[in-house]
C-alpha cells in the first residue's frame, strides 16, 4: 500500500518544488503510488527561445531493461534532450539505486507516473515522455492510463494506476516510443530468447542481479498487462511518435508497423535506415530530431 502520492519526494538533495530550483540540478527518491522508492534526477535545459515563464518543455526519459539513471548511455540521452528543454531521468524499480524489483514493463507505469508528476512540480506544463525498448512499452501504456482516450479503463497489472488516469499531474503531452515491442512474449530473435532466460530462470535472475545491477521479480504477470499495440489506440489525442531501426536485433520491423497502424492518424512512424536497438543505436542527429518533434507537438 502506498504511503504517499505518486511523485511524492521521499528524500531529496534540493527543494524540487521551489520555482527557484528550476534552473538547478536536483536528485531525489520519489515514492510511487504502490510505495516503491525511485531514484530520479532533474537536469535543467538550455534556455528555450520564445518560451514564456513555465511553458518550456521537460523530457521524462524511460530507459531500457538493465539501464539506470547513472549509465553513460542514459546520461548521453539526457544531455542531447537538454538542448530542447529540461530533462528528468530515473531508474526503474529494481534498477540501479531504486527500490523494488523489476516487473519488466508492468508496474513500471507507476515509476513513470511518479517521475512525470515530479517534473510538473518544477513548473513545467509541457511534458514529453520518451521511452527506449522496455521503457518504450512503458510510455505507451502510461499514456493510455493517464489522460488518453482509454484512461477510464485499467491496463494490465497496473490497472489502478493514477485512479484510472484521474491524476492530471502524471499525464503526458506527447509520447515518443523508441525500439519498443508491439506484443508480449516475443522470442523470435536470439537476443529476446536470452532475455527471456534472464527473466524467467533463477540462474538468469542471479546473472541479472550481479551482472547487470537489475533485480528481477520472480513472479509471473498476473494479470497479463495490456500489450503495447492494444494500448496505443487509447493514447489519442496525445501525439505519438514511434521510432525504430530497420536493423533492430531484438524486434523486427513488423513491431513498429503494428504500433503505427494501431495509432492511426494521431501517430507517426520513423523507420530509421541502418539503426539498431534502443539508446545505444540513437545517434545525436536522431535525438535532436526527436527533440524538435516533441517540442513542436507537445503544444
Amino acid at each position: 500500500m502506498s504511503s504517499g502520492p505518486a511523485g511524492h519526494v521521499a528524500r531529496s538533495t534540493r527543494r524540487p518544488y521551489a520555482e527557484t530550483s528550476r534552473r538547478a540540478p536536483a536528485r531525489t527518491f520519489l515514492r510511487t503510488a504502490d510505495g516503491v522508492l525511485i531514484d530520479a534526477v532533474y537536469t535543467p535545459g538550455a534556455a528555450v527561445p520564445g518560451a514564456a515563464g513555465a511553458r518550456d518543455a521537460v523530457f521524462v526519459v524511460a530507459h531500457g531493461f538493465t539501464g539506470d539513471v547513472d549509465r553513460p548511455h542514459v546520461r548521453r540521452i539526457a544531455t542531447a534532450f537538454a538542448r530542447h528543454g529540461a530533462v528528468v531521468t530515473f531508474s526503474f524499480r529494481g534498477h540501479g539505486a531504486s527500490g523494488g524489483r523489476s516487473t519488466v514493463g508492468d508496474r513500471e507505469v507507476y515509476d513513470l507516473a511518479a517521475a512525470v508528476a515530479w517534473a510538473r512540480g518544477f513548473g513545467h506544463d509541457r511534458v514529453v515522455t520518451v521511452g527506449f525498448s522496455m521503457g518504450g512499452s512503458v510510455v505507451l501504456r502510461h499514456a493510455a492510463l493517464y489522460g488518453g482516450a482509454g484512461a477510464d479503463g485499467g491496463v494490465g497489472g497496473a490497472g489502478g494506476a493514477g485512479g484510472g488516469g484521474a491524476d492530471a499531474a502524471a499525464r503526458t503531452d506527447a509520447v515518443v516510443s523508441v525500439s519498443a515491442p508491439a506484443r508480449w512474449y516475443y522470442r523470435g530473435t536470439a537476443p529476446m530468447r536470452r532475455l527471456h532466460w534472464l527473466v524467467t530462470r533463477p540462474a538468469g535472475r542471479v546473472v541479472g542481479r550481479y551482472g547487470f545491477r537489475t533485480r528481477i521479480h520472480h513472479r509471473d504477470w498476473d494479470p497479463v498487462p495490456l500489450s503495447p499495440v492494444e494500448a496505443v489506440p487509447r493514447i489519442a489525442p496525445v501525439p505519438l511518435l514511434v521510432v525504430h531501426g530497420d536493423r533492430d536485433g531484438y524486434f523486427p520491423v513488423d513491431h513498429p508497423r503494428m504500433l503505427a497502424e494501431a495509432a492511426g492518424d494521431h501517430g507517426e512512424l520513423w523507420l530509421e535506415p541502418g539503426m539498431g536497438h534502443a539508446e545505444h543505436a540513437c545517434g545525436e542527429e536522431l535525438l535532436h530530431r526527436i527533440g524538435d518533434w516533441a517540442v513542436a507537438r507537445a503544444g
